[in-house]
């Protein structure tokens, strides 16, 4: 339990330490993974991890690597110009199974942006929750991305009305 802890921990100050970076250089870093894990005194796994679990398109990143000796890790914080585009970019691509987390990662990141409420960031979170779904892998995925769909329409409905 104790190790878990740690590891938590240390995936939070990875995500912190990139976070500061994406706000220090205007939301785009370049840095080589080997040098980054090394700087934290852990496997380049490790660094992996947090990208794959923080720094999602989910969550409004784009990563990009390259492998091999001069490897190098990208992460670009994708701007939401237009409520909008961006909607119906997500709408269309919620047309496949979607995990509790991935959906998570999107309401969180249309609360940040104010595009939603906490109140309803919550609310979508609990009617998207698989305890409340109710229902099996792999159906429940697809259910989960069909409502969230829907939800998002009537947001992008409401956003043209105003």
């Amino acid at each position: 339990m104790n190790g878990v802890m740690v590891l938590s921990s240390l995936s939070d100050q990875i995500e912190k330490y990139l976070n500061k970076l994406l706000g220090k250089y205007e939301g785009q870093v370049e840095i080589k993974r080997n040098q980054l894990a090394n700087e934290f005194d852990c496997a380049p796994s490790q660094i992996n991890y947090v990208l794959d679990t923080r720094f999602t398109s989910e969550k409004g990143y784009i990563v990009e690597s390259q492998r091999g000796g001069g490897g190098y890790i990208r992460i670009i914080k994708v701007a939401m110009d237009s409520i909008d585009e961006n909607l119906q970019q997500i709408i269309a691509n919620l047309d496949q199974p979607l995990s509790q987390r991935e959906a998570y990662g999107i309401i969180s990141r249309l609360e940040e942006h104010d595009i939603i409420t906490e109140r309803e960031k919550y609310l979508l979170e609990v009617a998207l929750h698989r305890q409340v779904l109710g229902i099996e892998l792999p159906e429940r995925d697809y259910l989960r991305s069909r409502i969230l769909q829907a939800a998002l329409e009537v947001i992008l409905k409401l956003e043209g009305e105003d």
